[in-house]
């Protein structure tokens, strides 16, 4: 079976080590988190407006990282806890002079209902606001 989970990737002229860094400051490409967010077993939780949801890193190292969704609320859903049981994988490829970045939100796939928008969530996240963090040093935390 193909793989339909929301996936996204940049690339940017940063080593590998750079990008890793950047990812780990969530609060600076993301938005309002509470908790620690580098390390392997770090717990966090996001919190933008009425929603939130809570991490776990359960992978960290050099070339990924893998956030896994242990409780979430998503005020706007009918299915308030759609991400719970999700992971949001980050893999770092160093490629010479760059380093791309393979985004993954594992169960995000369209058949959910928050699919449509929180894949337009992610792509302004990762493809704006992360890129942006790791080339200028200021993401782009609101749409």
């Amino acid at each position: 079976m193909e793989n339909k989970s929301f996936t996204a990737t940049i690339e940017v002229a940063k080593s590998a080590k750079e990008v890793f860094e950047g990812i780990c400051k969530v609060n600076e490409w993301w938005g309002h988190i509470e908790g620690k967010t580098e390390k392997l077993n770090d717990v966090f939780r996001y919190l933008p407006n009425d929603t939130w949801v809570n991490f776990k890193i359960t992978e960290c190292n050099d070339n990924k990282i893998v956030w896994h969704v242990t409780d979430c609320f998503l005020h706007w859903q009918n299915n308030k806890t759609e991400w719970t049981n999700t992971d949001v994988i980050f893999e770092i490829v160093e490629t010479g002079n760059s380093t791309q970045i393979n985004f993954t939100h594992i169960g995000l796939v369209p058949e959910v209902e928050c699919y449509e928008n929180c894949s337009k969530g992610w792509t302004h996240y990762i493809k704006i606001s992360l890129q942006q963090f790791l080339t200028t040093g200021k993401g782009q935390l609101t749409k």
